[in-house]
């Protein structure tokens, strides 16, 4: 396949080197002459780079360097281009301005792609003469390394024109997955759950910022933690995306950003780009912050309030650990909470609040145990707790009294999203899942994930933290819901009106 890609910067080197390492021939321009030859010579430096790894042979570096061409003038007729990719900033004037040039020169038959990330596909194409052969064909950075492309068509995309892109993806060994032209298309929508109920749990002061990446990391097993990834990425990027995402779905509550962010844009703290964000960077930056000391009481007598399940399994924790289970009356009172607050326990059961704190079960078969800790809570207690926890090699994360705490509240509201875009038909549940362990790195999809927790016991949760703190973002999606109710997993499209 002859392919034009429109735009040398980053995002068009990186497919540029994609499609000549798949065999295609490429030709690459831009407006600005001298960053097709920056772009070449980049391209060749990568390759280069994977023979010395043995990862290409250098025949096959000097093959594909043959089939990168440079075009000085991007609207130069084409009679043989078979796709472009348009690559250009993310500005709707010159993509529409840039395609419509390109549509006078190519022949009716060339396919068009644009690789927006933000942009609405339908309104880049609605400013060509003929915006059935548009789609958006939306790669992630680095291109070579990142395996998930989304496809996504247009309102007046030609039918045939998505499924021609995705095989053309596929047969380079990159995933591809069809996705609707709505805010955020697929990854960048999902992607919104961890980054927005992250700074909600900071603006409660459930923890700092160091705290809660510890539990996102260590407990629910995430690469990096939310705030880590904010300041990777910038966090003026990744404002501007959670609000054009949440703007674009007209204010919905389970997208809404945090109130915390603008001022923090506004006075740059946008993470490593410029040496300080939620952690500061550079040769004078501090080092991580070590784990408290542990200087409580191991030995204290510990009584586990209530039944069921997570009762059953703190119980078992605390028995392989050495724990002294014990009702004495100066006895520790751990409560395993889901969705709930420790205040609300002590209320209900009349347990001591001085002595009582929470353990989140979803903590218990991790490397760290997250206990809480209420206003009423005695300094003594949370000493003696932590130490009782930490008895056999475990971390002890010491939160806030929430309801559903730190990891509870993150993986809800990840698995509550991505059930917000398999119900809007934005993309099929395999495909979710798909694209967000490729585009985002999170140990299983959302949605598989979910089955793993089981539909019940996550809508338990959501429904909990709905009525204990009456926010609309965590009402529970129809697709949880009656999933729940059937004992259907979360995986399952189910059966349609159009069966």
């Amino acid at each position: 396949m002859r392919i034009r890609i429109a735009g040398a910067g980053v995002m068009g080197r990186g497919i540029a080197q994609w499609a000549v390492t798949a065999g295609h021939t490429v030709e690459l321009c831009d407006a600005r002459r001298e960053s097709v030859t920056e772009a070449v010579a980049f391209v060749r430096a990568m390759l280069e780079r994977a023979a010395q790894k043995g990862r290409m042979t250098a025949e096959a570096v000097e093959s594909a360097l043959d089939r990168l061409l440079e075009l000085d003038d991007p609207a130069a007729p084409g009679p043989d281009v078979d796709l472009v990719v348009e690559a250009v900033r993310e500005d709707l004037t010159a993509k529409t301005e840039l395609l419509r040039k390109l549509e006078a020169v190519l022949p009716a038959r060339t396919l068009f792609a644009t690789n927006t990330s933000s942009l609405s596909v339908t309104r880049i194409a609605s400013g060509l003469d003929d915006p059935s052969r548009l789609a958006g064909l939306h790669f992630f950075n680095p291109v070579p390394l990142m395996r998930i492309v989304e496809v996504v068509p247009g309102m007046l995309t030609r039918p045939d024109v998505p499924s021609v892109l995705a095989d053309l993806v596929r047969s380079t060994g990159h995933s591809a997955v069809v996705v609707a032209d709505t805010p955020g298309f697929l990854v960048n929508h999902a992607g919104r759950g961890l980054v927005t109920e992250a700074p909600a749990l900071l603006e409660e002061s459930v923890s700092d910022a160091e705290g809660i990446d510890r539990i996102a990391r260590d407990v629910l097993g995430l690469r990096m933690g939310p705030f880590e990834l904010m300041d990777l990425t910038g966090l003026d990027v990744t404002a501007t995306v959670v609000d054009t995402i949440w703007e674009g779905f007209r204010h919905s509550d389970r997208l809404r950003p945090s109130y915390l962010t603008p001022n923090r844009v506004a006075a740059g703290l946008h993470g490593r780009k410029t040496g300080r964000g939620f952690y500061t960077y550079g040769a004078d930056a501090p080092a991580p912050a070590a784990e408290p000391p542990v200087t409580g009481h191991a030995h204290r007598p510990v009584l586990v309030a209530g039944e069921g399940p997570d009762a059953d399994v703190l119980r078992d924790a605390l028995t392989a650990s050495g724990a002294r289970l014990d009702a004495a009356p100066e006895a520790l009172v751990l409560v395993p909470t889901w969705g709930t607050t420790v205040a609300s326990a002590v209320a209900r059961d009349g347990l001591p609040a001085a002595r009582t704190l929470g353990v989140d079960p979803l903590s218990l078969g991790t490397p760290r145990r997250v206990l809480a800790l209420t206003p009423a809570t005695d300094p003594q207690a949370v000493r003696d707790a932590r130490a009782v926890l930490a008895a056999d090699g475990h971390a002890v994360s010491v939160v806030r009294d929430t309801a559903g705490g730190v990891a509870q509240r993150l993986l809800a509201s990840i698995v509550s999203v991505a059930t917000s875009i398999a119900e809007r038909g934005i993309a099929s549940p395999a495909d979710i899942d798909t694209a967000v362990t490729a585009g985002l790195g999170y140990p299983a999809g959302p949605l598989a994930w979910g089955d793993r927790i089981g539909a019940a016991r996550l809508h338990t949760l959501l429904e909990a933290l709905h009525r204990t703190t009456g926010d609309p973002r965590y009402r529970p999606t129809r697709w949880l819901t009656e999933r729940a109710q059937l004992g259907l997993p979360l995986t399952e499209p189910g059966v349609s009106p159009g069966c």
